[in-house]
């Protein structure tokens, strides 16, 4: 949910990206923290487990406006790409105002999505979320491997209830920024 500081007169933000493992989710958030004016963003920091980590930085988008006089600074986080780090993926998402799930296109991570799509139901079920009342979108990255999945595909398994979805290449920064947009946009709009 987000905070608010009287202080800076901010609007904080959470925007948090879910999917599995090697999915894409620390290559979207590199590619955005390269991009963004570097004086209106925080330190990119990185909390290393063994094996994943989870990163996590802050920006001021110039192009989003005011709401009430109130600046909005989204803090965007990965979550660990593993299911056995469940613990962290359930704690990064509380407090959320949106979500982006970063598939993985290739065939044969199919079935590593759907268990992702599902994991992300139960945590946010367990904090009382419904998903379909966040603002929420998918990204199908990796479209430039052989062996992928048609979208249409993808579509039947993870997007049943058509929310916003953009077919991305998240290591050549292509649908990284649109997807990014798109949930900013129902997140301001959830605040206004």
């Amino acid at each position: 949910m987000s905070m608010i500081n009287y202080a800076s007169r901010e609007i904080n933000c959470k925007i948090v990206y879910y999917g599995p493992g090697l999915g894409g989710k620390t290559t979207n958030l590199e590619h955005v923290y390269s991009k963004v004016n570097p004086d209106t963003r925080g330190k990119m920091i990185s909390l290393a487990t063994e094996t994943d980590r989870t990163l996590f930085f802050d920006f001021l988008p110039i192009d989003l406006g005011s709401i009430r006089g109130f600046k909005t600074r989204f803090h965007l986080y990965t979550v660990p790409g593993q299911v056995y780090y469940n613990a962290s993926r359930k704690l990064i998402l509380k407090g959320v105002d949106g979500i982006i799930f970063v598939s993985d296109s290739q065939s044969d991570r199919a079935e590593a999505n759907i268990e992702s799509m599902h994991n992300l139901y139960e945590n946010l079920e367990g904090y009382g979320y419904d998903l379909s009342e966040l603002p929420f979108a998918i990204q199908y990255n990796k479209r430039d491997l052989p062996d992928v999945l048609p979208v249409s595909d993808l579509r039947a398994q993870l997007n049943p209830n058509e929310v916003p979805d953009f077919e991305a290449v998240a290591i050549r920064g292509e649908g990284v920024f649109e997807t990014l947009q798109a949930v900013s946009k129902l997140v301001v709009k959830s605040l206004s």
